[in-house]
């Protein structure tokens, strides 16, 4: 008879992890506390208004005392405000109201935290879609999905975008001169809006398969004051149509495709043979361990919940996942014929990509 030796168990690791799990559930409610409090007004109010009690917060918001007290002291265990208890006030440090209220900061936050509770919403239908190894397409995702991608991309679009990704690419004076450009994939038209204000000479096409994001980013236009250089259509990334373009721009969102290899020979056969194309992805590494960080992590639970089911919903279902890394996004450009692949720029949370012919 043989018997099986099992490790002892170390009670301190064990209680470790169970705080440390306890830490990830009061993470995982403040995503919600978060969005709340920039729904309400709260952080806004703090920002403006300074230190502040619980019925200051309630009545300069309009909302139920109890309400504005309990966020309180959730926001202040998990440090996003200050509690002085001399006082009876709680306060928004300077670098927290840059993160939660500046949305001109490339470090504004409340857009990630609405697009990853609209992604944990749909968890549910996820684990079927694992189970019967289908997909779930962008289209199928409730607003905060859709509405807190457009707000978590665009401060970094509107920090970076015109001043150093395009100049690192070298496509700057070009689009100053006049260029035909098409943006693939693109959402709610943040990306397209913002160049075609920088560069008024130039004219752009944005396409996206998702009707309803197509509809916002044409309301976008006609708000910024662009529609005149700026177009929308609803298009595949395979299926975007037109003249040659100069340029061709896709911003985080060749990993969601299901044939990204079929979309990137179509590019090669729309752009002009001294054509570009800018491809902006989620910062990553080629290897797992190269992932293995803050901003990993939360790329890949979004890949887990939101971009490869978003992949295996579409023909092909390649499912390259947010955390591709530059390697497989070359692998991917070469098969459609590209011989030119050069790591441009990097930020925190994106990698910018210059291939050309």
């Amino acid at each position: 008879m043989t018997t099986t030796e099992t490790t002892p168990l170390d009670e301190q690791k064990l209680m470790s992890f169970v705080f440390r799990a306890v830490d990830e559930v009061g993470a995982t409610l403040n995503a919600a506390l978060v969005v709340l409090g920039d729904t309400l007004g709260y952080y806004r109010t703090l920002a403006a208004d300074g230190p502040s009690t619980p019925e200051e917060l309630a009545t300069a918001t309009n909302t139920a005392v109890p309400y504005a007290r309990e966020w309180l002291n959730a926001q202040a265990a998990g440090a996003f405000v200050e509690y002085d208890g001399t006082t009876g006030r709680y306060s928004l440090p300077p670098e927290q109201a840059v993160a939660l209220t500046d949305e001109s900061s490339p470090a504004y936050l409340p857009g990630l935290f609405q697009i990853a509770l609209g992604t944990v919403s749909d968890s549910r239908a996820v684990a079927l879609a694992a189970r019967q190894g289908s997909g779930i397409g962008w289209h199928e995702h409730n607003a905060d999905v859709h509405l807190g991608c457009e707000r978590f991309f665009r401060p970094s679009y509107q920090a970076y975008l015109v001043d150093s990704w395009l100049p690192a690419v070298g496509l700057d004076a070009q689009l100053r001169q006049g260029a035909r450009v098409a943006d693939v994939g693109c959402g709610h038209g943040a990306s397209t809006i913002l160049m075609a204000q920088a560069f008024p000479q130039s004219r752009f096409v944005g396409s996206d398969y998702h009707p309803a994001s197509i509809d916002v980013a044409r309301q976008r236009a006609d708000e910024a004051g662009v529609s005149d250089r700026v177009t929308f259509e609803v298009a595949s990334a395979q299926g975007f149509d037109g003249e040659p373009f100069d340029i061709v721009t896709m911003f985080d969102c060749l990993h969601d495709m299901g044939d990204p290899v079929g979309a990137a020979r179509h590019i090669h056969d729309m752009l002009r043979p001294d054509g570009t194309w800018m491809i902006v992805e989620p910062m990553a590494g080629d290897q797992v361990e190269d992932n293995l960080n803050p901003v990993g992590r939360a790329y890949y639970g979004f890949s887990t919940l939101l971009c490869t089911p978003a992949s295996l919903s579409q023909e092909v279902g390649r499912a390259l996942g947010t955390q591709a890394g530059p390697a497989r996004i070359r692998e991917v450009t070469t098969s459609a014929g590209f011989t030119h692949f050069r790591s441009a720029a990097e930020t925190p949370f994106h990698r910018v990509l210059e291939v050309r012919r």
